[in-house]
């Protein structure tokens, strides 16, 4: 049976969707035909959720995945796995006119697409960062953060384009348009996310916890999954009493928002969004063609990961890039939080040891800590070793500490830098392999209580204040820890909660 013709039926169209202005059903669907052009290039054969708003703004919403029943025959869908459940999601696909005319009369006045476009759901054709305000910050501040990400980006040879996401944040999107994965895109992203976190922990969070976010932006990384999706650009949304467009901005433009204190410069009405494509066009088009690659020292995951140290190290591009990120910046960075520990002058040791401490300061890290010339080679992981083959971690190098500090398990008092519980999570000897290069890469094979096997640390960001280390597991993997063993002391067998709760040890820093 042939499919019917592309005859869409409106209905309700003098509807009132946006009460304050007098903005319509039908105003929603002439936008959307008038923007087909601009939008629909954005949004060809990427599975898309609908928003639906039957009664408009502050009449509620709901997220429609699946097709309705009803959904014509001419409209195309792309079947995408349930990530969580067995079966498929039958997404539809935005890929003319009638069928955005369709989703309009549905009430669909939002359109979040995927990173990706069917049939290949793992391969993101982007890389999104999604600056999102806290309470005492607005899209001025967005706007900040998305300077410092322009810089990092502009240090490594990547170009990226922010558009206001026509609520209260900004997105900056990186353009790829090359064989990556999410196994590839996430923890790059995340990577970016951390290290602006800890340049500037007084304007940026990578963390979703509201309650981290007072007068901060959160750089929402995890948006770069195959199961996200993100605001469509050119598409209306129903967070105000008025409508506001999801729309590309230039960084001149962003940049005299900032200097002029108006954040109402950064806000275009559907009205207001045609006229201005009429005046210069789609500036988001390159994210639609603009081809780059992600620096080998942060790409993760597939057959292009290069996890071996001196290879990374002689691949000195992404190091340079960062280097030159950090002389660039515009903002100064804060000074380094490290302070050395007050202790005992101590006799020497053994010469190769190494410490991993579990430590539950204002965030819960692993400080991993090997003995070199005397004293304690410092790095904060925050999220450990990790066990399984090609797996990244960001390793931030903080101040060295005294030997004396190897074995502390007890309390910092709080008020002092790195207030809180600490425990000895493991401990043991190290052997540097052949290739290491101390201040590039380290090629290690440790002996702990814990950990056993090869590790390799190169550094990516060559700040010489404030150094950030990638930490990968080369070798064989091994096998994860079981919950008493991630919550056990190598030296007493407590647990955190135990050692806080004993408090028979204290650490006094020098102020």
């Amino acid at each position: 049976m042939a499919p019917r013709a592309k005859e869409v039926k409106f209905s309700n169209l003098d509807k009132t969707f946006f009460p304050e202005t007098g903005f319509t059903k039908g105003d929603l669907i002439r936008y959307y035909v008038d923007v087909a052009p601009f939008i629909l290039p954005h949004l060809k054969n990427r599975p898309v959720t609908l928003i639906r708003f039957p009664d408009g703004f502050g009449g509620g919403s709901f997220y429609e995945k699946n097709a309705p029943k009803f959904t014509p025959d001419w409209v195309k869908r792309a079947k995408v796995p349930r990530r969580r459940h067995e079966g498929e999601i039958d997404y539809v696909l935005i890929n003319d006119e009638q069928t955005l005319a369709w989703c309009a009369n549905l009430a669909a006045i939002e359109l979040h697409p995927f990173l990706h476009r069917a049939p290949k759901l793992e391969t993101p054709t982007h890389v999104a960062f999604d600056l999102d305000p806290g309470e005492g910050a607005g899209v001025l501040t967005c706007a900040q953060v998305a300077f410092l990400l322009k810089g990092i980006f502009d240090g490594l040879g990547l170009e990226a384009f922010p558009k206001v996401s026509g609520s209260k944040g900004i997105q900056i999107y990186v353009p790829l348009n090359t064989p990556v994965t999410y196994e590839m895109t996430s923890p790059f992203a995340e990577t970016v996310a951390q290290m602006l976190e800890q340049d500037h922990p007084d304007l940026v969070v990578s963390k979703m916890a509201k309650l981290l976010r007072k007068k901060k932006v959160l750089i929402d990384w995890s948006q770069n999954s195959a199961s996200k999706t993100t605001v469509s650009v050119y598409s209306v949304r129903a967070k105000r009493p008025e409508p506001y467009v999801s729309m590309p901005v230039t960084w001149d433009e962003l940049r005299a928002a900032i200097k002029a204190k108006k954040p109402e410069k950064l806000f275009f009405t559907p009205d207001a969004a045609l006229k201005r494509l009429k005046k210069l066009g789609d500036l988001f088009e390159p994210v639609l063609t603009l081809k780059q690659k992600l620096p080998k020292a942060l790409r993760v995951g597939g057959k292009e990961e290069d996890i071996d140290g001196q290879k990374a190290a002689k691949s000195a591009k992404p190091e340079k890039a960062l280097e030159a990120y950090s002389k660039s910046a515009t903002s100064p960075k804060p000074p380094s939080r490290a302070r050395r520990a007050r202790g005992k002058k101590s006799k020497g040791g053994d010469g190769n040891r190494f410490v991993i401490q579990k430590h539950a300061a204002s965030h819960l890290h692993y400080d991993f800590r090997l003995e070199m010339n005397g004293t304690l080679k410092s790095w904060a992981v925050p999220k450990g070793l990790p066990y399984e083959t090609g797996v990244k971690r960001s390793a931030f190098q903080v101040e060295d500490h005294p030997l004396d500090y190897m074995k502390f398990e007890g309390t910092i008092p709080k008020g002092q830098y790195g207030g809180g519980t600490v425990m000895v999570w493991d401990i043991g000897t190290y052997e540097l392999l052949p290739g290491t290069e101390p201040e590039k890469n380290l090629k290690l094979r440790l002996a702990g209580k814990k950990l056993k096997g090869e590790w390799h640390m190169f550094r990516i960001k060559s700040d010489d204040a404030k150094p950030v280390w990638l930490i990968a597991k080369s070798g064989e993997g091994m096998k994860p820890l079981t919950t008493r063993q991630e919550d056990s002391s190598v030296l007493t067998r407590r647990s955190m909660a135990r050692i806080a709760k004993d408090n028979d040890a204290e650490w006094q820093s020098n102020r």
